[in-house]
C-alpha cells in the first residue's frame, strides 16, 4: 500500500532532494519524462531501482512531475 504524503511532507522532501541526491528536482523531472510509460507506482519503482533513489523522494519525484503535468494540461 502506497504513503500518503501531506503537501508539507512533499515540500519538504523536494527541498531535500538535491542535497541527498546531488541533482536538482527539474533534472529528476527531466529524467521522468524521458523515462518508460509506467503506471504511478511503477515509475517510483524504476526511479528506486534505476536511479538508487530512496522511496520517500522517488515518490515526492513522480507526484510533482504527474502535478505539473495536470498542470500544464489545465492551461
Amino acid at each position: 500500500m502506497s504513503q500518503v504524503f501531506s503537501e508539507e511532507t512533499h515540500r519538504n522532501l523536494l527541498a531535500r532532494i538535491p542535497h541527498c541526491t546531488g541533482r536538482e528536482v527539474s533534472d529528476w523531472l527531466r529524467t521522468v519524462d524521458e523515462g518508460p510509460a509506467l503506471c504511478f507506482e511503477e515509475k517510483v519503482s524504476w526511479l528506486r531501482h534505476e536511479h538508487n533513489l530512496a522511496y520517500g523522494h522517488a515518490k515526492a519525484i513522480i507526484h510533482e512531475y504527474d502535478l505539473r503535468r495536470a498542470a500544464r494540461k489545465l492551461m
